[in-house]
């Protein structure tokens, strides 16, 4: 495939440490991804840039599965991730190390489970179905669209599908989608003086305006979650399986508050996550009709005009390489955050207590050393051969190890329907030519919002 083919996606030019700082308070947006040095692309690890903590960055496969693999006594979750999530969603799965952690995943692993994807995959069909009349409109009408608030509002309506058996048109559903809205555009922005002058574990105040929506939220939930207390007989959904998981040892199930807290983090990650990456896919695929029309073809070729089932998703390899791909150049958790809670070493790197040790999906994925052309779209690359030589460890949208994402399968299932029930039916064009630029706040979002027009394929 020569280079004059190949789509180089947006990205952010990569410069030395300070002008790339100089670049973000300019911006004056805590845009992460503009912060990180060219070296972050080349080293095994390195500093990013300068702080009072130590920020440190890896990049070398055997080393982030050594940090990730921790059980939490020597990298435990980043103070700063838990300070910004703990209002919102208490002492959950996200943010807990050790035993507890232990306890909660292993009591909500089935909810999960290959056998509950395939059942939560009717769910997630009605939720497509109302988009594409959504589309029909708007391919009607001429208008052009939000892709952003589009893909927003299509994956939280298949997680309240999906957990609470609700569609998000239903009152309180909906609410609880605004208020995470505003959450993740509060919540998310870095302070970057505070990065770079404060120690590590000072505890950051939130705007009042993300505390509020955090009550907001919790109240809502709560109201989804009450009738299942109530009348669990009712319902077989995920929050069924949650409300019915038993620790081993004691027997004892979650209690209200730890419920909301454990269905909070399956709203947040569930929905924002498969939001930003889908937007990625759908721009990627408005700027490549001739890609558009080779997925078109397969997914005509395996399911013609039905309706595309659980079964259809591992026989449609391109719709699935389309999506790996876009999650390699644009993972939706760009950085994965953890502590040194005491001095230690990692390979040949020493660290002192209270360093953040940072991994990067985002600059292990497009690393010079582990990926040709890393900065070119190539869904090849997830096909076979080639899928083949990718090396161990250099490809974690999901996170690896013990900790590696308890949605993963569920994210790609939904991911492959929405791509295919769409793509089958609409092309996309851009609606004007402003620059895409890619951003890092809570997921890996565009700075500012895409739209496009719809038409009828």
């Amino acid at each position: 495939m020569s280079d004059s083919t190949v789509l180089y996606p947006p990205h952010p030019r990569p410069l030395p440490a300070l002008p790339a700082l100089g670049r973000v308070l300019w911006h004056g947006d805590g845009n992460l991804l503009e912060l990180l040095p060219a070296a972050a692309y080349r080293f095994d690890h390195g500093n990013l840039g300068y702080s009072r903590r130590s920020t440190v960055l890896f990049n070398q496969p055997d080393l982030v599965r050594e940090i990730l693999r921790d059980d939490g006594s020597r990298f435990p979750k980043s103070d700063l991730m838990v300070n910004a999530l703990e209002p919102l969603i208490g002492q959950s799965i996200f943010v807990t190390d050790g035993v507890r952690w232990k306890r909660q995943r292993a009591m909500i692993d089935p909810a999960f489970s290959q056998l509950r994807v395939s059942h939560a995959f009717g769910a997630m069909q009605s939720a497509v179905a109302d988009h594409l009349v959504f589309l029909e409109e708007q391919a009607g009408r001429g208008e052009s669209f939000s892709l952003d608030m589009a893909m927003s509002h299509l994956t939280a309506d298949v997680i309240c599908r999906t957990i609470f058996s609700t569609p998000l048109s239903a009152g309180v559903s909906n609410d609880v989608f605004e208020d995470f809205t505003e959450f993740e555009q509060s919540v998310a922005q870095v302070d970057i003086f505070r990065l770079i002058f404060q120690k590590a574990w000072t505890d950051v105040p939130q705007p009042p305006g993300v505390s509020a929506a955090c009550e907001r939220i919790r109240g809502h939930l709560g109201d989804l979650l009450d009738p299942h207390l109530e009348h669990p007989e009712r319902f077989n959904d995920i929050a069924s399986d949650v409300i019915a998981a038993k620790d081993a040892e004691t027997g004892a199930a979650f209690t209200r508050d730890e419920l909301i807290d454990q269905l909070g983090v399956f709203f947040l990650a569930g929905h924002e996550t498969s939001a930003s990456a889908l937007t990625w896919v759908f721009y990627l695929l408005a700027v490549q009709p001739d890609l558009v029309q080779r997925l078109r073809t397969e997914i005509l070729n395996v399911v013609g005009r039905e309706p595309i089932h659980f079964s259809h998703v591992k026989k449609l390899p391109l719709v699935r390489a389309v999506f790996r791909e876009t999650l390699r150049l644009y993972p939706p958790i760009t950085f994965i955050p953890r502590v040194a809670l005491q001095d230690c070493s990692v390979g040949k790197r020493t660290l002192r207590r209270g360093a953040l040790v940072m991994i990067s999906p985002w600059t292990l994925h497009r690393h010079r050393r582990y990926w040709d052309k890393p900065g070119a779209f190539i869904p090849e690359r997830f096909l076979a051969p080639g899928e083949s030589s990718i090396e161990e460890g250099t490809y974690i949208p999901f996170g690896v190890g013990p900790h590696t994402c308890i949605g993963a399968g569920f994210a790609q299932a939904e991911a492959v329907l929405i791509i295919a029930e769409v793509i089958r039916r609409f092309n996309f064009t851009r609606a004007d030519n402003r620059r895409v630029r890619p951003a890092a706040r809570l997921t890996t979002r565009p700075a500012e919002q895409i739209r496009l027009h719809c038409q009828h394929a």
